[in-house]
């Protein structure tokens, strides 16, 4: 039920390396193309399998130019874990995805990518309109996207919507 659209966190998109590896610099988007080119491998949920980090990353690499040259050194993951246990293995030199499922042991996360570059996924709940109780649906969506809940979206790399 559009009617029902409640805003509850955003997440952004990430970089993280092998625990020790040195964090390369993606504070711009000058930086972080710099980065990209000089990196010899990178990692990222593939797109093509409905992974909206790698959307959106992908997006990230046509918006600096660099999509065409980026082919030859990307391993696409089947999720954003895949391709965080890679670069904690080592297998790639940095790895991408939201910084939600940055949760591999093993990785230094480098932090996220600059908004005008790769801008955060706003997260929205909404209750279906088959929902055999719709008036517990919507209490729930007001409990998580509360104050309360606020702290539970920072710990696991999100930004609450309030």
């Amino acid at each position: 039920m559009a009617s029902s659209a409640t805003p509850l966190a955003s997440v952004a998109v990430g970089a993280a390396v092998r625990k020790g590896a040195p964090k390369p610099d993606i504070s711009t988007p000058e930086a972080l193309k710099r980065t990209l080119l000089a990196a010899e491998s990178i990692a990222y949920p593939d797109p093509a399998v409905g992974a909206a980090a790698g959307v959106t990353f992908e997006q990230a690499l046509k918006k600096l130019g660099i999509a065409a040259q980026m082919e030859p050194k990307i391993k696409r993951a089947r999720g954003g874990n895949t391709a965080m246990q890679m670069a904690a293995k080592g297998e790639v030199e940095i790895g991408f995805t939201f910084l939600s499922e940055m949760q591999e042991p093993g990785l230094d996360i480098v932090g996220p990518l600059p908004r005008e570059t790769a801008p955060p996924t706003n997260l929205v709940g909404f209750v279906s309109a088959h929902a055999k109780n719709p008036a517990a649906a919507k209490a729930l969506f007001a409990y998580v996207a509360s104050p309360e809940a606020a702290p539970i979206y920072r710990q696991n790399g999100m930004e609450p919507a309030h």
